[in-house]
């Protein structure tokens, strides 16, 4: 059973999610908190596995305690809850170490899905969502984007391609899917990407790929 805790500061958000989510078999509601340091206060006693964090909250909002529950508590996964308008916040809260985000209106099926798939370590990047992001991003952003670091360079053609997926938001059988390859060998370029790039797992590498410009819907 996953422990999951809720974050939000409003209390009808907070509570209906959470007594939504209680009636899962594979979730465990272990405590609620109003903004990100109670989060990682209450973290600590609780032990969740996963924290649902609003993006926007007064006190410590959901980008800095993103930072804080990963800083110091580095086992407890974050997974973002948000809107649309909030595109620059949430390339923050990736960038802090959110395993993904999902919008409030989602379906309950979809968030708890979204949970078992941040428990087993992969990443929620809702390919609709991320897209709309990162052409907010581009629009707010300095035109003239950063330059790729030059471990670029030693990806292949097809990690190159996998990369781009990645930073559409698309999992591992949907790029298998694009690309006509199996699951397996996109795991296999995801674990080269992410050595080759040193970064910590495959949602870096997705902002990574919207950072520089490597998406395809850019």
């Amino acid at each position: 059973m996953i422990r999951v805790m809720v974050v939000d500061d409003q209390p009808l958000v907070r509570d209906g999610l959470a007594m939504l989510l209680r009636l899962r078999d594979e979730l465990e509601i272990v405590g609620t908190a109003n903004d990100g340091k109670e989060a990682l206060e209450k973290a600590r006693e609780l032990q969740p596995d996963i924290v649902l964090m609003d993006i926007r909250m007064p006190g410590t909002n959901g980008v800095e305690g993103t930072k804080l529950l990963r800083d110091q508590l580095p086992q407890v996964k974050v997974l973002m809850l948000t809107t649309f308008k909030d595109s620059e916040l949430i390339f923050q809260a990736l960038e802090n170490g959110a395993s993904g985000y999902l919008l409030k209106d989602m379906p309950t099926d979809t968030i708890v899905q979204a949970i078992l798939t941040v428990q087993a370590g992969g990443a929620v990047l809702p390919q609709d969502v991320t897209a709309q992001v990162v052409r907010e991003l581009k629009r707010t952003r300095e035109p003239d984007a950063e330059e790729a670091p030059k471990e670029v360079k030693q990806l292949t053609e097809r990690e190159y391609e996998v990369l781009q997926q990645l930073g559409c938001g698309l999992s591992n059988k949907e790029i298998a899917e694009k690309l006509f390859i199996t699951e397996g060998t996109v795991k296999n370029h995801v674990s080269n990407i992410i050595s080759k790039l040193q970064l910590r797992d495959r949602t870096q590498a997705a902002v990574f790929a919207v950072r520089y410009h490597i998406t395809t819907f850019l």
